[in-house]
C-alpha cells in the first residue's frame, strides 16, 4: 500500500480501514505519536540552527541515537497512561465524558512538550546544550527565572501560540480519536499495554546521558540526546561522589604528588603573617581589598584583551593602570562555581559546587580566615542572597551578606529579575564601606554583580546602547557601573589603601565542539591600586583558585596553607596550571595539555593550541593524569571527611 493510499483511506475512513496493530488503537499511542513528531522536529531544528558548528558525517549519530533517546524517554512517560488504558473498562472508556476528558489530557501534555520545546531553542541559544543540571537549579529558584522569562520573551504571546498549536494536534488527529473511542480493548491489548507500561521505564534504566557521546562533536553529542531524558538525569548527577564515578589513586600517592606541586594542605597556619614576602608587583601592601566577580565577564569582551567593539573603556582604562592578568580561566560555567573558587579556593569537585551543598559553613574560606585576623568581611549581591545558598553559604563563613533586600527603596535606580542595576549594588556597597572604616578595622568586600545577565536591561540614560542592549549593552553598562563607583571611591579616604580586583565568575558561554572548550573559561582579572600596584601583566597560567592565597599575600595575612591554589607573587611559577569543569568533566590543563577526568573512571587527554586555545585528541599523559586525580580526589574527600573545615 502506497502512502497516498494510506492518506487517501485513513482521510475517507479513519483509521480502523487500514487495519493498524491494535494497540495503535489506544490514547498512549496517539500521546507516542505526538511526543515523537515534538522531539523530533526539537531535534531538526536544533540541528539546523547549529548547522555550522556540525558536519554532514555526524547526522547519522545525531538523528540514530536521538531515536533510540526518544523512543526511551517517550517510553517512560507514557507508563502511566498505559497504567490506566490497560484497565479502564471499555465501557466508561467509551464513553462520551471519557472521550472529552481524553482529548483534554492529550490537549495539555501536547503544551507541556511543545513549552518544553520551545524552552529547550531559547536554553540552547544560551549554553548550546540541551536542559541540563542547570535547567534543574532553574526549577528549584522559580521567583528569579519566571520573572527573567517574562522580562526576556514575549509569554503571553507564546502561550496562545502553544495552545494553539496542540489545538491543531487534536484537530489533525481527529478520526484517530474516533477510531480509539469506537474500537474495544481486547485481553491481549490490554496485556501489551501492561507490559510496555513496566518495559518503558526500565529501559530508562538502560540508558544514560554518557551513550550521546562518541561523535567527536560535542554539539552533535547534546543533539543527539533528548532534553527531558537530560533533565531528569541532571537531577539525579547533580552530586556525584568522586571515589565511586572517578579513576582514583591511592591517598598516599595523592598526597605525595600534591606535595611535589607544592600543595602542602597543611591543617594550621603556616607562619610568616606581615612578614611574608610582598608580591613584586606591590608598591606597597594595600590594607583593604575590594573583590569584583562580574556576573558572565569573558575576557573577549575587553578592549585589553582584543575586542573591538568598544564596550569597556572603563575597565580598558584600568587595565592599562594597574595589573592585568592574560591567562586566567574560570573553573566553571556557573557563579557559585567561580565564587566557590575565589573564597574557598579548591580544584571543581565533580556535582554541584559546594556552595550549595549542606555543611558548608564554617570552612577555610577568605573571609573566615581574614574575619580570625581582624578584617572586617563582607559579601554584596545585587539580587537575593538566598539564591544559589548565596546568603547561607557566605554568612555561615564570617562574611557579613548585603543582597537586595537591605536596600532602601530610594537608593535603587532601577531593577529586573536577577537585582537592582550594578550602579545601585556599588553605591550602597560603598555606604558600607564608609560605614565599616569608621571603625579603623580593615575590610574584605566581596561584591557580586548581576547586570550582565538576560533580559540585559539596566537605566536608561547611561550609555549609547538603550535598554535592552542584548549582551553588548550589558557589557558597556557593567563597565560604566565599575568606572562610576572607582571615580566615587577615589573621592573617600580608604581609597588609598584599597586593592580593586576585578575578574568574573565565569564566561557568558561555554559552548564549543568540544566538551570543555578551553577559549569558553578565558576570564579577564585586573588589580588596580593607584601607589599601591605596578602597572604591568602577569603573563602565567592562572586559575581563580589561586585568588585567595594571592589576597593573603598581599595583604601580608598568614593561612595559605589551607588553601589548593597558590599565590601569586610575580615570578614564574615551576608548574603553571588550570582548572575547568562542568558539573561531570573536570579539567586539568598544563603543558599545553587538557587532562580530562570524567564519571565511569574515564581519561580523556587534549593538546591546546597556545593560541587559539582550540583543542584536538591527545594521548594521555600519566603524570598529568596523576596531578588531576590527586586535585580533584583530594579535594572531594576533604570536603567529604570535614577537612576543609577551620580550625578555629
Amino acid at each position: 500500500m502506497s502512502v497516498l493510499t494510506v492518506l487517501h483511506s485513513t482521510a475517507r475512513h479513519g483509521f480502523r480501514s487500514l487495519r493498524l496493530p491494535a494497540v495503535l488503537l489506544t490514547y498512549p499511542a496517539i500521546l507516542a505519536a505526538c511526543a515523537l513528531a515534538i522531539f523530533m522536529a526539537t531535534r531538526l531544528g536544533l540541528t539546523i540552527y547549529s548547522a555550522r558548528d556540525i558536519g554532514m558525517p555526524v547526522l547519522p549519530h545525531v538523528f540514530g541515537r536521538g531515536v533510540w533517546f526518544d523512543l526511551v524517554t517517550i517510553g517512560a512517560l507514557l507508563s502511566p497512561f498505559l497504567l490506566v488504558n490497560a484497565v479502564l473498562p471499555n465501557r466508561l472508556r467509551q464513553s462520551r465524558g471519557f472521550a472529552w476528558l481524553s482529548k483534554a489530557v492529550v490537549w495539555f501534555v501536547v503544551c507541556l512538550l511543545l513549552f518544553s520545546a520551545i524552552g529547550e531553542f531559547f536554553f540552547w541559544e544560551e549554553f548550546a546544550t540541551r536542559y541540563n543540571f542547570i535547567a534543574v537549579d532553574y526549577l528549584v529558584y522559580t521567583q528569579e527565572v519566571i520573572a527573567n522569562i517574562t522580562q526576556s520573551y514575549p509569554v503571553t504571546p507564546l502561550l496562545i501560540g502553544i495552545g494553539l498549536v496542540a489545538a491543531g494536534f487534536i484537530w489533525a488527529l481527529r478520526r484517530w480519536f474516533t477510531a480509539v473511542e469506537t474500537t474495544p480493548y481486547s485481553g491481549r491489548t490490554r496485556l501489551i499495554m501492561l507490559a510496555l507500561a513496566v518495559i518503558g521505564p526500565c529501559l530508562s534504566l538502560l540508558t544514560n546521558i554518557d551513550q550521546m557521546r562518541g561523535s567527536g562533536n560535542a554539539y552533535a553529542d547534546e543533539l543527539s540526546g533528548n532534553g527531558l531524558f537530560s533533565l531528569v538525569s541532571a537531577f539525579f548527577l547533580n552530586e556525584l561522589d568522586y571515589d565511586r564515578f572517578y579513576v582514583t589513586i591511592p591517598a598516599d600517592k595523592a598526597n605525595r604528588i600534591l606535595v611535589d606541586l607544592k600543595v602542602s594542605r597543611a591543617k594550621q597556619d603556616e607562619p610568616g603573617g606581615p612578614t611574608a614576602s610582598m608580591p613584586s608587583y606591590l608598591v606597597r601592601r594595600p590594607k583593604n581589598v575590594v573583590l569584583m566577580t562580574v556576573e558572565s565577564l569573558s575576557a573577549e569582551f575587553l578592549g585589553s584583551y582584543g575586542s573591538t567593539k568598544g564596550l569597556t573603556p572603563n575597565l580598558d582604562r584600568i587595565a592599562s593602570q594597574g595589573l592585568m592578568f592574560d591567562r586566567l580561566f574560570a573553573t566553571g560555567t556557573r557563579t557559585v562555581r567561580g565564587l566557590e573558587a575565589t573564597s574557598l579556593g579548591t580544584p571543581p569537585v565533580p556535582g554541584q559546587a559546594i556552595v550549595r551543598r549542606p555543611q558548608s559553613d564554617h570552612l577555610t574560606t577568605l573571609g573566615e580566615i581574614l574575619h580570625r585576623d581582624g578584617f572586617d568581611t563582607g559579601f554584596a549581591y545585587g539580587g537575593n542572597a538566598f539564591f544559589d545558598n548565596m546568603a547561607a553559604y557566605f554568612s555561615g563563613n564570617d562574611y557579613a551578606v548585603l543582597d537586595q533586600g537591605d536596600f532602601s527603596p530610594d537608593a535603587i535606580a532601577f531593577e529586573n529579575a536577577w537585582g537592582v542595576a550594578d550602579e545601585s549594588l556599588l553605591d550602597n556597597v560603598t555606604s558600607q564601606l564608609d560605614k565599616q572604616t569608621a571603625g579603623k578595622k580593615p575590610f574584605f568586600m566581596h561584591v557580586m554583580t548581576t547586570s550582565n545577565h538576560r533580559p540585559y536591561t539596566y537605566p536608561d540614560g547611561r550609555i549609547d546602547i538603550a535598554s535592552p542592549g542584548g549582551r553588548d549593552g550589558a557589557v558597556k553598562y557593567t563597565d560604566y557601573a565599575i568606572g562610576r563607583f572607582l571615580q566615587q571611591a577615589a573621592t573617600k579616604p580608604w581609597f588609598a589603601d584599597t586593592l580593586f580586583i576585578i575578574t568574573a565568575d565565569h564566561c557568558a558561554s561555554a559552548a564549543g565542539k568540544t566538551e570543555l572548550p578551553v577559549g569558553g573559561y578565558h576570564i579577564p582579572m585586573l588589580f588596580y591600586g593607584p601607589g599601591l600596584v605596578k602597572p604591568g601583566h602577569i603573563s602565567t597560567l592562572v586559575s581563580q583558585i589561586d585568588l585567595p592565597p594571592t589576597i593573603l599575600r598581599a595583604l601580608g595575612a598568614s593561612g595559605e596553607s589551607h588553601f589548593f591554589g597558590r599565590a601569586i607573587d610575580g615570578s614564574k611559577p615551576d608548574n603553571e596550571r588550570a582548572f575547568i569543569s562542568n558539573y561531570q568533566s573536570l579539567g586539568y590543563m598544563k603543558n599545553g595539555t587538557l587532562t580530562v577526568l570524567r564519571p565511569k573512571g574515564v581519561v580523556e587527554s587534549y593538546a591546546v593550541d597556545p593560541t587559539t586555545l582550540a583543542s584536538r585528541p591527545a594521548p594521555v599523559n600519566a603524570q598529568l593524569r596523576d596531578e588531576a586525580i590527586a586535585y580533584s580526589q583530594t579535594a572531594s574527600r576533604d570536603f567529604k571527611t570535614g577537612a576543609l573545615r577551620a580550625a578555629w
